[in-house]
């Protein structure tokens, strides 16, 4: 089965920006792979710097209903989210929003609380989608 890249604009031209080098998603025959991406200024593309984690996990969620859609996926399809964070004082927060995006049966998910990023930003989210 062979890796198809989708782009995703304007995420993919900020990704290439920051000189990151992945894709925000792949797809392998019903499988939609969905990269772990920081919360871009939608108007900018660059970092939420200074953004609240509610309005964080706001672009991060929408930035990943995005990147399904153009793959040809919804949240609905959503099989695993991975939610990285730099601290679990966040955590109610985020799962706030978060329940607005899978309001019903939402998927299997990992909060991870990590020390630290390369930017300026608190949350991080990927997942897994089958179509």
């Amino acid at each position: 089965m062979k890796r198809e890249v989708v782009r995703v604009e304007p995420i993919s031209s900020w990704l290439e920006r920051w000189k990151a080098p992945a894709s925000p998603v792949t797809r392998a025959g019903n499988m939609v792979f969905v990269s772990g991406l920081p919360p871009f200024d939608p108007a900018t593309g660059e970092f939420a710097a200074g953004a609240s984690i509610e309005r964080q996990s706001e672009l991060v969620m929408e930035q990943l209903k995005q990147c399904l859609e153009a793959a040809g996926a919804t949240l609905d399809n959503v099989m695993k989210c991975n939610v990285f964070c730099t601290s679990a004082k966040h955590f109610t927060t985020f799962n706030a929003v978060y329940a607005r995006y899978f309001p019903h049966q939402p998927p299997a998910r990992i909060f991870v609380c990590i020390p630290e990023w390369t930017g300026s930003f608190d949350v991080e989210i990927d997942c897994i989608a089958m179509v």
